[in-house]
């Protein structure tokens, strides 16, 4: 069984939480509050022009001592966005992620449209249901063969 991004997508859904590059740190970060989660990705109209993480706060507006109702969004944002198509594997953005050091990665369609956000732990959830699904089945065969033997 090998599980796509898109299997996830299904489950949690295709909301994309995006702010505007000219938006201020603090409303992104109130969007962010509002919607319980870890990042945003950046849009200008349709186009990804970066992702904006509460890592990224953390080091270039605390760390850096600089107001966040006086810093746009462009300021600090990832501008170089790692992104993941619907069709490729849990175990690819597992890879991507580990390999970038990020917690987020956002899917795209074919014409780079944003189509929705997944996370790490969105990922781990999918493996741990893989793994569950292929020991069931394994527990099957094994009774299957004890009930033959």
């Amino acid at each position: 069984m090998n599980s796509i991004i898109h299997n996830i997508l299904q489950i949690k859904g295709y909301d994309v939480w995006s702010v505007n590059p000219q938006a201020s740190v603090f409303d992104a970060l109130r969007i962010m509050a509002a919607k319980e989660v870890g990042a945003l990705v950046v849009l200008e109209g349709e186009t990804l022009a970066g992702i904006f993480s509460e890592r990224d706060y953390a080091r270039k507006i605390i760390l850096e001592g600089k107001a966040s109702k006086d810093t746009k969004v462009s300021e600090i944002m990832t501008s170089k966005v790692i992104t993941i198509h619907p069709s490729q594997t849990i175990y690819e953005a597992m890879e991507l992620m580990t390999n970038h050091h990020i917690r987020h990665l956002p899917v795209v369609d074919q014409e780079e449209k944003v189509i929705g956000m997944i996370s790490l732990g969105d990922v781990v959830r999918e493996v741990i249901y893989v793994q569950r699904e292929r020991i069931k089945g394994l527990e099957t065969q094994i009774r299957n063969i004890e009930k033959q033997g």
